[in-house]
C-alpha cells in the first residue's frame, strides 16, 4: 500500500545473504533500467528465500522453489563459489546507478525524480539536505525522517501502534472496522511500515457510487492527530491517507517515526481486499488461479461467478474471509498460514 519494503534478510533468516544480493539488484532494475518485470523476478525470488527455513546448498537446490528460475539459480552459484557478483560490482562501480538507489530510499523520490536530481548534481542524502528547494512536501518529510524510516519497526511496537489507533477509532464509532495488513497480520517479526486497511458498515459501494462526499476517513484522521499519533501528512483523500505517526513519549525513551497508510473501502468489499492486503503476493496468485478453476474470478473488490459465456456475474456477497475459500473450495488458512 505504501512504498514498498524488502523482506526481511535478517541474520536469522539462513538464506538472508542471498536475500540481500537479490533485493539490491532489484532496486537496481526498478530504479535505474526501469525493467520491472526483472525487478519483480529478483523481489519474489528474495521473498521465497526469506521463507525457506533451511540454507539453499546451491542454485539447483535454489529452483527447487517456485519463484527461483535458471538465471537465479546461476547467480547463487556464483555468490557462492566466489563470494560475489559480477553484476553487482559492475553496478557498485558506477556513481550514477549508486546515486539513483540512494536517493530512491527517500520516500517521495521515485525513479524519475531521482534520476533528475542526479542530473542536477545532487547524488546523496547530504546533498539532498543541502538542496530542500528542490524538494516537494511530501519529499521534504520523507528526508527529515529519513533514518526512521529505514529501519524495520518491532513487532511489540506494531501490536502498540495499532492498539492505540485502533482504540480511538473505536471511540468515533464503533461500526469502524480495522485491520493492519500486510506482513504483520501474516505474522512477521518485522514490518516496514503500517497498512491499514478500514472501512464502516454504513459506507457500502452504493454509497460510494453516488460521488457524494463522505468523512468516514476524515473524522479517523482528525482524531488521529488531535492525539499527536500522526505528525506529518503526506496525501490525504476520501480513500486513502499517507502519513507518519509514532507512539506517545515514554518518559526519556526516544520514539521513532513510522510511516503510516489508511485506506477506507467500501464494507461489501472489505474481506476481498483484506484477503489481497495480507497476502503474501505467492498466496494472492495461487488463490486467484484456484478461482479461475473453481469457475469463479478474484480480485481485491470481489468475487463473481464466471458464466458458460466466460462473462463475470454480479458480486457475491461476502461477510468474512472464510465466505472466500468456501465460495472456491479453497481450504481457509489464517493470515499466519499466508506466506507462501
Amino acid at each position: 500500500m505504501s512504498k514498498r519494503k524488502a523482506p526481511d534478510a535478517s541474520s536469522t533468516n539462513p538464506n538472508g545473504d542471498f536475500c540481500e544480493f537479490l533485493l539490491e539488484l532489484a532496486n537496481y532494475e526498478k530504479n535505474v533500467t526501469r525493467q520491472m518485470h526483472k525487478y519483480n523476478a529478483y523481489r519474489k525470488a528474495a521473498g521465497v528465500l526469506a521463507k525457506h527455513p533451511t540454507r539453499i546448498r546451491d542454485g539447483e537446490d535454489a529452483q527447487k522453489l517456485n519463484g527461483v528460475g535458471k538465471k537465479i539459480g546461476e547467480k547463487i552459484d556464483e555468490f557462492l563459489k566466489t563470494g560475489k557478483l559480477r553484476k553487482l560490482e559492475k553496478i557498485r562501480s558506477d556513481d550514477t546507478s549508486v546515486a539513483i538507489n540512494e536517493l530512491t530510499k527517500v520516500t517521495g523520490i521515485g525513479p524519475a525524480a531521482a534520476q533528475k536530481l542526479v542530473s542536477e548534481g545532487v547524488k546523496s542524502i547530504d546533498d539532498l539536505r543541502k538542496n530542500l528547494d528542490k524538494l516537494n512536501h511530501h519529499q521534504q518529510i520523507g528526508l527529515r525522517h529519513f533514518e526512521d524510516f529505514e529501519e524495520r519497526i518491532p513487532r511489540a511496537e506494531m501490536e502498540q501502534l495499532e492498539k492505540i489507533a485502533f482504540d480511538l477509532i473505536l471511540k468515533i464509532d464503533d461500526k469502524y472496522e480495522a485491520k493492519v495488513c500486510g506482513s504483520y497480520r501474516r505474522g512477521a517479526a518485522t514490518s516496514g511500515d503500517i497498512d491499514v486497511l478500514l472501512t464502516h458498515s454504513d459506507y457500502t459501494t452504493e454509497v460510494k457510487e453516488t460521488k457524494k462526499k463522505v468523512d468516514y476517513l476524515h473524522k479517523i484522521v482528525e482524531v488521529l492527530e488531535d492525539a499527536k499519533f500522526i505528525t506529518d501528512t503526506l496525501s490525504h483523500g476520501e480513500s486513502k491517507f499517507m502519513g507518519v505517526c509514532r507512539l506517545p513519549p515514554d518518559g526519556d525513551a526516544e520514539r521513532k517515526f513510522r510511516r503510516l497508510d489508511l485506506r477506507l473501502i467500501p464494507y461489501d468489499q472489505y474481506y476481498c481486499a483484506l484477503l489481497y492486503f495480507t497476502g503474501s503476493d505467492i498466496f494472492n496468485k495461487n488463490m486467484r488461479a484456484h478461482a479461475l478453476d473453481e469457475g469463479f474470478t478474484l480480485n481485491e473488490y470481489c468475487i463473481r461467478p464466471m458464466g458458460s459465456t466466460g462473462i463475470a456475474g454480479e458480486p457475491l456477497p461476502v461477510s468474512c474471509e472464510k465466505d472466500i475459500f468456501e465460495y472456491i473450495n479453497f481450504a481457509y488458512k489464517k493470515p499466519s498460514e499466508r506466506n507462501n
